[in-house]
């Protein structure tokens, strides 16, 4: 701290913080669209930062505290206060505690991320991150609210979305993320189709682009897990017989 901190990376990680809290504010205020917008958009600060804190080799132990707080408040607390406010209020202390059980499970996970992020969390994340459970939660307003105007009231599906968001994100389940796609190196041609159908999809029809894409990477998550999770018991078994 006496060596002064790093204004660039730093500055974006605020960015994102302030989006964060500017999400809670509309969420209070009952424009859920751009709450949600705001949690998308504080995720790309999340990017940016870590990018450039790499590619400019100025990580350090502040940047990665002060990372860790912006996002409890960006995809812990802003996406609780959305869900609430949104369609978990009319449940009553059921709704309360669903959306306190999303914040606190974000704040755990990330907690366990920062332990475990040097050993175990190289090549995949451990539970659901905490900006991808927040991002099933803001492309679902979005999407709710591209085909009708009031938000759902006492919405049972969505009070069920977030126990599962909550619990897979402490869970110990494997997930894929960014990191293990080396931009850096050649990749076949149809990465580049693939990548130039994403952007198509996207065009169309955003708000259905972003929640289908949540979607798939949420059950993907679940369904890899299972097969990996059947996969080890029948080779325990073969290994025992």
């Amino acid at each position: 701290m006496k060596k002064g901190v790093y204004l660039l990376p730093n500055g974006l990680t605020i960015c994102g913080m302030f989006f964060g809290f500017y999400a809670i504010v509309n969420a209070i205020k009952g424009e859920y669209t751009m709450a949600a917008w705001s949690v998308l958009i504080a995720m790309v600060f999340d990017g940016l930062d870590g990018w450039v804190a790499r590619a400019t080799n100025s990580t350090t132990k502040f940047g990665l505290e002060l990372d860790s707080l912006s996002d409890l408040v960006a995809f812990g607390i802003a996406p609780a206060v959305l869900l609430y406010t949104w369609s978990l209020s009319p449940f009553g202390r059921v709704g309360t505690a669903t959306a306190f059980l999303f914040a606190a499970c974000g704040a755990l996970r990330l907690a366990r991320y920062n332990v475990q992020m040097v050993s175990e969390e190289k090549l995949f994340f451990t539970g659901m991150p905490v900006p991808a459970a927040a991002t099933v939660v803001a492309s679902l307003v979005i999407f709710y609210h591209s085909f009708k105007t009031d938000p759902p009231e006492e919405s049972i599906p969505v009070l069920l979305l977030t126990w599962v968001l909550s619990v897979l994100m402490v869970s110990t389940l494997r997930f894929h993320g960014l990191k293990e796609l080396d931009l850096t190196k050649r990749k076949p041609f149809w990465f580049l189709v693939f990548f130039l159908l994403i952007i198509y999809i996207i065009i169309v029809h955003p708000p259905t682009a972003l929640f289908s894409f949540a979607m798939i990477y949420l059950i993907w998550g679940i369904i890899e897990n299972i097969y990996l999770f059947y996969s080890k018991r029948k080779k325990r078994h073969s290994t025992l017989n």
